[in-house]
C-alpha cells in the first residue's frame, strides 16, 4: 500500500512525493479480522438455521392473525375496514421499515438490529395480546411490523457476510425455504389456537416464539464487516474529510480524487503543531482512503486484470478504530437511491416484486374461495394451503441448488470470469412452466373442481414462483457488492408495496370476474415479470457497468 502522504496538507508530517497511481479496493474482499467467510461450515450453518428461524416470523405474524379476524370483530366489536386496516398496514410497514433497518444495519451491525428489531416485536405481541380496543390492536400490529421486518430483509444480507457468491444461490434457497412455512403453518396454528383457546393465544405463541429468537441472537456472533461497506466507507471518508478540513482549511474531495497543491518547501509543516495527533491520524486516514478511486467486486476485477489492494482493511493506517461514527451519519436515502438509480436493480425489484405479490394474492384469495365455494373452516383452509407452503420450500431448496450449479457451469465456461446476470439464466426453465400453472388453478377454482385439483396446481405454481423468485434475491445481492443491506431492503420495500396493492385489489377483483378473471390477469402479469428478468440477463452487465464507471467517477465516453 502506497505509505506516503500528499503534499500539501498541513496536518500531515514531511511528506515524501506523492504517488499517482491509483488503487482500486476490492469492497466485496477486503482483509479483515475473524473473515466470516473463513469460518467453518457448521458455524455458518448454525448463522444459517439461526436468522432462517427468526425469519418466520415475518410469515407467521402475518397469516396467524387470519383465522381470528371474526372473533377479533366481535369481541372488539370492529368494522370490516379496520380489520382491513390492520392486514394491509402490516404489509405495507413491513416492506418499508427495512430501508431503514439496512442503514443501521451499516452501522450498528447486524446483530444489534437482530436484537433490537425482536425486542420490540416482543413487545407488540404481548400489548396486542392484552388490548381491549381495535385502535390499540392496529397499532401493536404495526409495532409488529417494524419488529418482524428486519431479519426478513438482512437475512440475505447476512448470508452475503458469510458466503461467496457461487455458493449464495444454494443458501439463499435454504433461507428462504423457512419464512415460506408462515404462510402455511400461519393459518393451521392460528385455527389450531383460536379453536382451543381464543384470538389472544395467537399473539401469546407469538410472543413466544418472538421471544426465542431474541434468545437466540444474544450469543450470535456478529458477521458484519464494516471494511466491506460501501455505505460505512462513505461516512466515514466524510467524517475524515471534516475533521481534516478544519485543520488544512481545504475543501473535501469528492468521487475519491486526490486533491493536490503546491506550497512552498518552508511552509509544509507550519501547522502541524496546531493539529492533535488524532486530527493527524484522521487526515492520514483520509489520504489512505482518497487513494481509492472505486469500488469493484472481485470477478470484474480478475476480468480487467486490475492488481486489489485493501488499502483500508488490516493496515495501521486506516483510522476505524479510533472514528467512531453515529446516527448523525446514518443517512438511509442515499445508499437506496444508489441501488435503484441502476436500471438493471429497479427491473430486477420490479419483476420479483410482481412475483411475491402474486404468492401474496393466491394465499389470501385462496382462502377466501374455500371457505365460501367449498365450506371449509380455518384447519382445513391452512391444510389446503400447506400444499403451497411445500411447493414453495421445496422449490426455494431445488432452485437454489440448481441456480448455484448453472452459475458454476457458466462460470467455468468463461474462463474462471463470472458475472452476476449469470445468475439468472437458472429462471428460464421454471418460466417455461409458471404462467400455465397460475391460470390453472384460477380455472380449477373458477369451476368448482376437487379440492385435490387445488391442491397440485398450488404446488406446482407455489414450486415454480420461488424458484424463480429465489435466484432473482441472490442476483440483487450479488450485483450489489458492498450495498447487500441496502438492495435487499430496496427488495423488502418493493415487495411489501407490490403485496399491499395485490391485498387491496384481489377481493374486489375476485368478486367482479372471478378466481378465473382474477388469475388470467396474474398470469399476464407472470410473462411481465419473465420478461423483465429477461431484460436483465440480456442487458443487465451493460446498464451495471455503466454505472460502476459513473461511480468511480470517470467519465463513460472513456470507459472500457
Amino acid at each position: 500500500m502506497v505509505n506516503e502522504i500528499q503534499a500539501g496538507n498541513r496536518c500531515f508530517a514531511a511528506p515524501s512525493q506523492p504517488q499517482a497511481a491509483t488503487t482500486i479496493f476490492d469492497i466485496e474482499h477486503a482483509v479483515v479480522v475473524d473473515d466470516p467467510r473463513a469460518w467453518s461450515k457448521p458455524r455458518k450453518l448454525v448463522v444459517v438455521a439461526t436468522v432462517s428461524a427468526a425469519s418466520m416470523i415475518s410469515g407467521l405474524g402475518g397469516n396467524i392473525y387470519n383465522p381470528a379476524i371474526s372473533q377479533i370483530a366481535e369481541q372488539l366489536h370492529a368494522s370490516s375496514g379496520a380489520i382491513s386496516l390492520s392486514l394491509s398496514l402490516f404489509i405495507l410497514i413491513q416492506g418499508g421499515v427495512p430501508l431503514l433497518w439496512s442503514a443501521l444495519s451499516e452501522f450498528w451491525g447486524r446483530k444489534r438490529v437482530y436484537l433490537i428489531s425482536t425486542a420490540l416485536c416482543t413487545v407488540g405481541c404481548i400489548v396486542a395480546a392484552l388490548s381491549k380496543s381495535i385502535g390499540v390492536l392496529i397499532g401493536m400490529r404495526c409495532i409488529q411490523a417494524v419488529g418482524s421486518s428486519a431479519v426478513m430483509s438482512l437475512g440475505a444480507t447476512t448470508l452475503a457476510d458469510i458466503y461467496e457468491p457461487s455458493q449464495r444461490g444454494t443458501m439463499m434457497g435454504i433461507y428462504y425455504s423457512a419464512p415460506l412455512l408462515g404462510p402455511s403453518l400461519g393459518p393451521i396454528l392460528g385455527g389450531v389456537l383460536t379453536q382451543g383457546f381464543d384470538w389472544r393465544a395467537t399473539f401469546w405463541f407469538l410472543a413466544i416464539f418472538v421471544g426465542v429468537c431474541f434468545m437466540l441472537f444474544i450469543p450470535f456472533k456478529d458477521t458484519f464487516r464494516r471494511e466491506r461497506s460501501l455505505v460505512y466507507q462513505a461516512a466515514l471518508k466524510r467524517r475524515l474529510a471534516h475533521q481534516s478540513a478544519k485543520c488544512s482549511g481545504t475543501s473535501t474531495p469528492r468521487h475519491g480524487t486526490t486533491v493536490s497543491r503546491s506550497i512552498p518547501e518552508g511552509e509544509k509543516n507550519t501547522d502541524s503543531e496546531y493539529c492533535s495527533p488524532a486530527e493527524k491520524k484522521a487526515g492520514e486516514g483520509r489520504d489512505t482512503i482518497n487513494r481509492s478511486s472505486s469500488y469493484l467486486d472481485l470477478e470484474k476485477q480478475h476480468q480487467e486484470g486490475v492488481a486489489v489492494q485493501a488499502t483500508t482493511a488490516g493496515t495501521g493506517d486506516a483510522p476505524m478504530d479510533e472514528i467512531k461514527l453515529s446516527l448523525a451519519d446514518v443517512n438511509p436515502v442515499k445508499p437506496i437511491v444508489h441501488v435503484l438509480r441502476r436500471m438493471n436493480n429497479l427491473t430486477i425489484l420490479t419483476a420479483s416484486g410482481l412475483i411475491f405479490a402474486y404468492s401474496y394474492s393466491i394465499a389470501y384469495t385462496c382462502s377466501r374461495t374455500l371457505a365460501n365455494e367449498y365450506g371449509y373452516n380455518a384447519l382445513h383452509i391452512g391444510l389446503v394451503l400447506l400444499a403451497f407452503g411445500i411447493g414453495s420450500l421445496l422449490g426455494s431448496i431445488l432452485g437454489g441448488r440448481y441456480s448455484d450449479h448453472i452459475f458454476k457451469k457458466l462460470k467455468d465456461r468463461n474462463g474462471g470470469i463470472s458475472q452476476a446476470e449469470m445468475r439468472l439464466q437458472s429462471t428460464m426453465v421454471p418460466m417455461l412452466f409458471l404462467p400455465p400453472c397460475v391460470i390453472a388453478y384460477g380455472w380449477v377454482c373458477e369451476r368448482h373442481v376437487h379440492v385435490a385439483a387445488i391442491c397440485v396446481t398450488l404446488f406446482f405454481a407455489g414450486f415454480f414462483s420461488i424458484s424463480i423468485y429465489s435466484s432473482t434475491l441472490a442476483y440483487i445481492v450479488d450485483a450489489n457488492s458492498g450495498r447487500s443491506s441496502s438492495a435487499a431492503a430496496s427488495n423488502s420495500a418493493f415487495r411489501g408495496l407490490f403485496a399491499f396493492v395485490a391485498s387491496e385489489v384481489a377481493v374486489p377483483i375476485q368478486d367482479a370476474i372471478g378466481d378465473g378473471g382474477l388469475y388470467s390477469l396474474w398470469t399476464g402479469l407472470m410473462i411481465v415479470s419473465e420478461l423483465l428478468i429477461l431484460l436483465v440477463w440480456w442487458k443487465g452487465g451493460t446498464w451495471r457497468r455503466k454505472w460502476e464507471v459513473k461511480e468511480r467517477g470517470v467519465s463513460t465516453d472513456s470507459a472500457p
